[in-house]
């Protein structure tokens, strides 16, 4: 190289290298800051897409969850079912019936011959494909939390799901979300870095939760909600998860704030699962309730 050169190039150099610093910073930062209010500011309401849910990608693809980073969304739910071959896949249903081109179960198709069928947005294929776990996990480290809603059964999938969790370095960033409870003494065994939210069916599965170590979140329903004991999870340290799906969200849609109104006459919660997160993140900034 010319010797002429050597300062251009050596700014060049710094320049790039300061630009990626400062990019991987600010990442960091975000994380960083949705982890400390999740952990340090309980009065800040944090919003989860359920199944990255908006009004422009199909559900559970990788450009909805892009969707949902562009636009501050905290959580991002998404839900893992297995191939033939054995590898963690993002669908809901057992079957790719009503998200995609093709038919079938998840598990009589192998990786490969699920990435040949288009996910639907309505009734319009698009060009998004069935990502995988590793995929999202690509796309969201370091930017957002994740809830993990595990359609599958047993340890060895469990396992096989921290293996990749760890692969990224990830832990903190998920949320393992348990229908029964009872497993979760047993899944914490494998990794104590990775955050267990129970769900809980009553009050009474609530102090049983309770009795456990190293729960931060526990997911209630509407049905047995009472002011004085969610007020005393919340102060206790507990993130309380609710859901507007349904009831909340459809109200919503027929007319602005309604739905978001009613349920937050439900003092005592502060982590909302919702089919319009933009609309709630809206919502809940105009009202000094998120960042």
């Amino acid at each position: 190289m010319n010797s002429s050169l050597y300062p251009i190039w050596n700014k060049f150099i710094f320049t790039l290298l300061l630009f990626l610093s400062l990019s991987s910073l600010a990442q960091e930062t975000k994380l960083d800051s949705n982890l400390n209010d999740y952990h340090n500011h309980p009065e800040q309401i944090l919003v989860a897409a359920h199944r990255a849910t908006n009004p422009n990608y199909p559900e559970n693809s990788l450009a909805a969850i892009s969707e949902s980073i562009r636009i501050g969304v905290d959580i991002v739910e998404i839900d893992i079912r297995k191939s033939k071959d054995g590898e963690l896949v993002i669908m809901h249903d057992k079957t790719i019936d009503r998200t995609t081109n093709g038919t079938g179960k998840v598990d009589d198709f192998t990786l490969a011959e699920l990435k040949e069928f288009k996910l639907k947005f309505g009734d319009a294929n698009t060009d998004e494909q069935i990502p995988t776990f590793e995929e999202v996990l690509q796309l969201t480290k370091g930017k957002m939390l994740l809830d993990v809603d595990f359609k599958l059964e047993g340890e060895a999938a469990v396992r096989q799901t921290f293996d990749m969790i760890e692969k990224y370095g990830m832990e903190k960033q998920i949320l393992f979300f348990l229908y029964d409870f009872p497993e979760t003494s047993q899944y914490q065994k494998l990794n104590r870095d990775i955050k267990i939210m129970p769900r809980a069916y009553s009050r009474k599965d609530i102090r049983a939760i309770r009795k456990l170590e190293d729960i931060s979140i526990i997911h209630i329903d509407e049905s047995y909600y009472r002011d004085g004991t969610m007020r005393r999870l919340i102060k206790s340290g507990y993130r309380v998860w609710i859901n507007a799906l349904g009831k909340y969200d459809s109200m919503e849609t027929e007319a602005k704030n309604s739905g978001f109104d009613a349920l937050l006459s439900r003092k005592y919660v502060n982590v909302i699962q919702t089919d319009l997160p933009e609309e709630l993140l809206s919502y809940l900034r105009s009202r000094n309730l998120h960042r």
